[in-house]
């Protein structure tokens, strides 16, 4: 078996970010010698896509904002899914990943970067949603490194705390979805969604093995008060970001 050798790396303020090569279709992706994704393994990716694309069906012209660019297979599987007039906003945080995208990994999505549908923006998609109009998506999807977890409860946690959830709620038109990766179940996270006006469903990615949670929220006309979370001060405390010993995500190698 070929040994794996790097093609490029970036400095983080999580550690080096890697990509990996042993053969024509085999590549990863690590960050300070952490697998965070494969290109033989991508299961999850392609689960996270299918229920929003599901939900798009009957929208000819929906729109799209997709947090987290990784290998492109999750913009691969919404391309495939979703209908031909749509359009998808990718936003990736760090421009040596879309470059990745779009020289050495390319071909293990056919290009899906360059596809005409597709816009991508350099930023923090949580500032993307931050900034949007009221409405301006029909389906948000965040695939990020890291998903909700035990240190992200904070209200003011950019991603998955109380306000961004709102934040994240203004954003979607009347009816439309969120779909976020989690490595693993965080009951306090699906409180908080729910309490941010979402409807809320936990869909396992895949069948057998290692298997992640996709949750799935739809934006509801009102938001149902029964579900406010408790007041800061009255939680029990938590880990702060940075404070939890990070799992490598979608470890397969």
């Amino acid at each position: 078996m070929r040994p794996w050798r790097t093609l490029d790396s970036i400095e983080t303020p999580e550690g080096w970010l890697e990509l990996r090569q042993r053969d024509e279709r085999g590549f990863l992706i690590t960050i300070a010698g952490r697998v965070l994704m494969t290109s033989k393994a991508h299961r999850s990716e392609d689960e996270l896509a299918r229920p929003v694309c599901a939900a798009m069906a009957g929208r000819a012209r929906a729109r799209v904002l997709l947090g987290g660019l990784g290998m492109a297979y999750t913009l691969r599987a919404a391309l495939d899914g979703l209908p031909r007039a749509a359009r998808i906003t990718v936003a990736e945080i760090n421009p040596r990943v879309v470059a990745w995208c779009r020289g050495q990994l390319a071909g293990l999505t056919d290009g899906a970067t360059t596809d005409r549908r597709v816009d991508v923006v350099v930023d923090d998609v949580a500032r993307v949603i931050a900034r949007a109009p009221a409405g301006s998506f029909d389906a948000i999807i965040l695939d990020l490194y890291e998903g909700p977890h035990e240190a992200t409860c904070r209200a003011g946690d950019p991603l998955y705390g109380a306000q961004a959830l709102e934040r994240m709620r203004a954003a979607l038109a009347p009816g439309g979805v969120a779909a976020i990766w989690s490595e693993e179940a965080d009951p306090p996270f699906e409180a908080r969604l729910a309490s941010a006006g979402f409807r809320v469903e936990r869909v396992r990615a895949g069948s057998g093995g290692r298997r992640h949670i996709v949750y799935l929220g739809t934006r509801l006309h009102s938001i149902d008060l029964s579900h406010r979370p408790l007041p800061e001060d009255s939680r029990t405390p938590v880990l702060r970001r940075g404070e939890r010993e990070k799992k490598p995500r979608r470890s397969h190698a």
